[in-house]
């Protein structure tokens, strides 16, 4: 059986290190954790093994499920520290489990917890972190963990549904744009020396349709380049700050995916002021947050200026109706929740109304790509195959 040295920490923060002999190194993390001692450390005959850093991300999944049973917990009485030693234990998504294990050394050693999560931007946003200490200063963390993880379940729920709703037609349209790839580099060239053995006369369809076929067989590398290089292109205008707002605007505007994307936009930024109002953070910091949280350009500029407007001593109503980016209900739905006192309740009755709108707007314009794309598919399949068969028709009519 092989021996292991070990180093580890105490709960009292002290170091301690030894010397183990166990079947492996899982079964020495096991021992030391029931003495108490987080391993830090373990080697064997010399090789560091010690705890793996794997890669990868961490889903919004699993930060709902963690948040859902955290929040259980801390209500349960347990400590924060049992508590990050016991998800992180039982995590099967190895960058988040080292994620919490750091996050459970800097509370052990006397951060704050949302000061540990701040370390770890790319798991626990401002949003969350700014949740968390909200929920620590006024002793409600258990109630703030439970209002975090509806947020992100319904979050969660309101992005599987529009990924869902796009799977099809990405789908069908990537297969379509391969079979005509196909049937032009490897059909039509086919039908095109035929009809050049024949001596026929071609018609004009059948012209433009090997002349296609001809530039694809020729110029296709250079058509493939140059589409990667408008994308690539295009992402980095998007990364620049005129490029996102220019493109976010043209995508609230269009005409099919606009009305969506603006029915998202204010789905997001009532359940996540609502979620910050009722926690108690300030207006003007949730405002802040929201605006940084929204995922457009143009909703957060409206956000942006709301918020000073509001710090001019103005509501949050004014700015937002000359937005022209809300609609006129939401406008007067919050005005209400101003006038009456209860802003957080009325945001969450208009988030819960238009997460249902998405729904259902998600389902309509699944309705309507569905005739768009079998039209596309039936003129442009249907008509390369008849412009290729013209010329056979007409010799058939000249043999009889």
């Amino acid at each position: 059986m092989p021996q292991f040295e070990w180093k580890g920490r105490k709960r009292t923060g002290e170091m301690v290190d030894g010397v183990m002999t166990a079947d492996s190194k899982d079964a020495v993390v096991a021992a030391l954790r029931r003495q108490q001692i987080v391993a830090v450390k373990i080697k064997e005959k010399g090789k560091e093994l010690a705890l793996p850093k794997f890669g990868g991300g961490v889903g919004t999944k699993d930060l709902a499920i963690f948040t859902r049973q955290f929040s259980v917990m801390i209500d349960a009485g347990l400590p924060v520290v049992q508590c990050l030693e016991i998800l992180g234990s039982q995590q099967t998504n190895k960058a988040f489990q080292r994620v919490l294990f750091e996050v459970r050394e800097d509370v052990e050693a006397g951060s704050a917890l949302n000061e540990a999560f701040k370390k770890h931007p790319k798991v626990f946003d401002n949003l969350y972190c700014n949740l968390v200490a909200a929920g620590e200063a006024g002793g409600i963390l258990d109630t703030i963990l439970q209002r975090l993880s509806i947020y992100i379940e319904k979050a969660v729920k309101l992005k599987a549904a529009i990924k869902s709703a796009m799977i099809y037609p990405v789908i069908v349209i990537s297969v379509a744009i391969s079979v005509v790839i196909i049937i032009m580099w490897k059909v039509v060239p086919t039908f095109a020396s035929l009809f050049a053995g024949m001596g026929a006369r071609l018609p004009t369809p059948t012209l433009i349709v090997i002349a296609i076929s001809n530039f694809l067989g020729r110029w296709g590398w250079l058509c493939v380049i140059l589409l990667v290089s408008f994308i690539v292109a295009l992402r980095m205008y998007y990364r620049t700050e005129n490029g996102r707002y220019v493109l976010d605007k043209l995508l609230l505007k269009s005409p099919v995916f606009g009305p969506v994307l603006r029915k998202i936009a204010v789905a997001r930024f009532c359940r996540t002021l609502a979620t910050l109002v009722s926690s108690g953070v300030p207006i003007l910091e949730g405002l802040d947050i929201t605006a940084r949280t929204s995922g457009n350009a143009i909703v957060e500029e409206a956000i942006l200026k709301t918020r000073k407007s509001v710090e001019e001593g103005k509501t949050l109503t004014e700015p937002l109706q000359a937005s022209g980016v809300f609609p006129g209900m939401v406008t007067q739905m919050i005005s209400v929740g101003e006038s009456t006192g209860a802003l957080d309740a009325m945001l969450s009755k208009i988030a819960d109304f238009y997460e249902d709108e998405v729904d259902e707007a998600v389902a309509n314009l699944m309705s309507l790509l569905e005739p768009i794309i079998i039209v596309f598919l039936g003129v442009t399949i249907g008509g390369i195959v008849i412009a290729m068969y013209m010329p056979l028709f007409t010799l058939i009519q000249q043999i009889q």
